[in-house]
């Protein structure tokens, strides 16, 4: 028995397609199997499989389960839930080795794929390239697994809370919040959380829905948070928080309604963190504003820029020992008194104990930051044949100049005027490019580098590519 998977669904950090399209119950047997498979020839155990509310979700499910008990792994079946409830299932139960959930993330609502960890490290690159050649030989092992349900929403909950240990309840109690889940499958756990808090809780779009009926679930675009930031007004909160369909990115806002973007709350993060643990290293992505790495410095921490990617930035923790990440998109990772993955609502708890212990309101903290004046990622089509050799012929001209350039992801480039950053996507036939300046003018000009190189390309910034 071989499987051939549609070319465009393994992709770098994880699997994705379109239902009935390019991705469907054979290929999560594929994957099961496959996964199954590399796990016992490591010598693994056990696999935690979760799922997203995605109507396509169960079924994938169901077929998933089916490939990994037929190469003869036991199965922890979790049920619906948010994936950093997966990744915990698999991080906190000693008789669990691996993980995957099924999520079409902040991906449109006929979208499904696969999330993964294994033996308590990211699984994405050449892993996943494996399971595609594995699949189109047939190179799996027979077996006869198990399948068990177990319960964890409750346990996943109290370790949440576990995030605010060592916080009065009375310094939280004045606490007015307002959190909008996106019918995501965050809302389960946050109904559960909430109720447990502090202080008053306005909450919107819990019920899970897979045909996302309110508004799509992607906390990175503005348009997006118009529900928070009017439910926010309207109570007079002190913040607000959004999560992604899934629930390993968060988005904020303030009380006056102004977004925090991911190298914002990245910015709070560290300021709190350092306190605690004094001259560590902070990572974040080559996409991150230069405030950030220069908060990161001011309080005594070594900043790192690294590549963009949840599964990369969790890797050069492992690494280097960092116990803080994060990136533009939304995604956080404390390895700080937490297992070092991507958890929004791990996020949200860390920003309220961040606003006690630094002794500011959330506000404050956000009105305090300098402000800089940056594109939005201006993210335009250009052919997958093309994308990563347009950013090698960028890095060559570059070379020969005396520009001062990172290009550990691409190019970013630092001038008198600020930055900007070329990249090509992992996942998208996409050029990235951002810039940030402290002057419209400066902007201007830094735009206007990004547009010269792409035309010595022979490419142009003018068609928008959507995410």
């Amino acid at each position: 028995m071989t499987h051939q998977f549609h070319p465009t669904v393994l992709r770098e950090y994880d699997i994705r397609g379109i239902i009935g399209e390019t991705l469907g119950p054979d290929d999560a047997r594929a994957i099961g199997r496959g996964f199954a498979t590399l796990l016992r020839r490591a010598g693994g155990g056990k696999v935690a499989v979760g799922y997203d509310g995605r109507t396509s979700s169960p079924m994938l499910e169901q077929a998933l389960v089916e490939g990994l008990t037929a190469s003869g792994v036991d199965v922890v079946r979790i049920g619906m839930g948010a994936t950093p409830m997966l990744y915990y299932a698999e991080a906190s139960a000693e008789d669990v080795e691996g993980g995957i959930q099924i999520t079409g993330s902040h991906n449109p609502a006929n979208y499904n794929g696969f999330k993964m960890v294994f033996m308590g490290r990211p699984f994405f690159g050449a892993d996943i390239r494996k399971l595609g050649e594995m699949a189109a030989a047939g190179d799996w092992l027979e077996g006869e697994g198990t399948s068990e349900t177990r319960e964890v929403l409750d346990a996943y909950v109290d370790r949440l809370l576990e995030g605010l240990a060592g916080i009065a309840p009375e310094a939280l109690s004045g606490l007015r919040v307002g959190w909008d889940a996106g019918n995501g499958a965050a809302g389960p756990a946050l109904e559960k959380l909430t109720a447990r808090l502090p202080g008053e809780h306005f909450l919107l779009f819990t019920e899970v829905d897979g045909t996302f009926p309110n508004h799509h679930p992607d906390p990175t675009e503005e348009k997006n948070l118009a529900d928070l930031k009017a439910l926010v007004a309207a109570k007079n909160l002190d913040f607000g928080i959004a999560f992604d369909g899934d629930a390993d990115r968060i988005g904020a806002i303030d009380g006056q309604g102004r977004v925090i973007w991911g190298d914002q709350l990245l910015m709070i993060y560290a300021e709190d963190l350092l306190k605690m643990v004094p001259g560590a290293l902070i990572i974040a992505d080559v996409k991150a504003s230069r405030a950030l790495f220069d908060t990161v410095s001011r309080h005594g921490g070594v900043p790192l820029m690294w590549k963009t990617g949840h599964s990369l930035i969790k890797s050069k923790m492992k690494e280097t020992g960092s116990p803080l990440a994060g990136e533009m998109s939304g995604h956080v990772f404390f390895a700080h008194e937490y297992y070092g993955y991507d958890d929004a609502l791990y996020a949200a708890i860390r920003l309220i104990a961040a606003s006690v212990r630094l002794g500011q309101s959330v506000t404050q903290l956000r009105g305090a930051m300098p402000a800089m004046l940056n594109t939005p990622e201006l993210r335009f089509q250009v052919d997958e044949s093309r994308k990563f050799a347009a950013i090698d012929e960028v890095r060559q001209r570059l070379s020969l100049t005396d520009a001062q350039v990172n290009d550990i992801d691409g190019v970013r480039v630092t001038t008198a005027d600020g930055w900007w950053l070329l990249r090509a996507s992992n996942t998208q036939d996409v050029l990235v490019a951002r810039a940030e300046s402290d002057s419209p003018e400066g902007l201007d000009r830094l735009i206007g580098q990004i547009d010269e190189q792409l035309e010595l390309s022979g490419l142009e910034r003018g068609v928008q590519a959507a995410h």
